[in-house]
């Protein structure tokens, strides 16, 4: 054996061994089934539909479905509310998920307006709402687009994205939930129970 072959394979045991030390340290701290880490999401305070201060800690347990929208939105916000109610349904009573419907017109949704506009979907669902301070840092951390849209009667309807957030029971994205399809979408949920 040359000098320069006695160096190498202790250098390749050695390599070898790091690379099950990382595989290893991989499976026990992230492992399959936890999500992939996500720059979506960050801790929030909002008002709830029931008058009280609701964070995403007090939303930790379950998993949650989210959505963003306001309660004057005539077909896009009613349509993913009765879909995720009736995921809901399916899913059953003693399933461990919650859904979340955080308004971006703050000016109109109030908590009283949130509470009956929900009053029509699955009892899980919460609504969310707060002053300007509060929702922008939160719409910016779940990059929600929403924007005011004039109309020619001094009234106005909001713009903003329609994506339906699927969260763990630690508050970490996971992705969007496929509303296309409720199968996919029930079996996705089902997943993080």
């Amino acid at each position: 054996m040359t000098p320069s072959s006695r160096t190498l394979l202790p250098a390749l045991v050695l390599t070898f061994g790091l690379a099950l030390v990382s595989v290893a340290a991989w499976l026990t701290f992230s492992g399959p089934g936890a999500p992939p880490p996500s720059s979506i999401g960050a801790p929030f305070r909002l008002m709830g539909s029931d008058g009280k201060s609701v964070s995403d800690a007090d939303l930790k347990g379950d998993v949650v479905v989210m959505f963003f929208g306001f309660t004057h939105c005539p077909d896009v916000c009613p349509t993913a509310l009765f879909e995720v109610s009736e995921l809901f349904r399916k899913l059953g009573d003693g399933a461990k998920v919650r859904g979340v419907f955080v308004s971006v017109d703050p000016e109109r949704d109030t908590p009283e307006i949130l509470k009956d506009y929900l009053s029509s979907f699955d009892k899980r669902i919460i609504g969310l709402s707060g002053d300007r301070a509060a929702l922008d840092p939160m719409l910016k951390a779940y990059r929600v687009y929403a924007r005011k849209n004039p109309a020619a009667n001094g009234e106005y309807s909001m713009d903003h994205s329609a994506i339906v957030y699927l969260l763990d029971k630690q508050m970490r994205f996971i992705g969007p939930l496929n509303m296309g399809d409720a199968e996919v979408a029930l079996k996705e949920i089902r997943k993080w129970l």
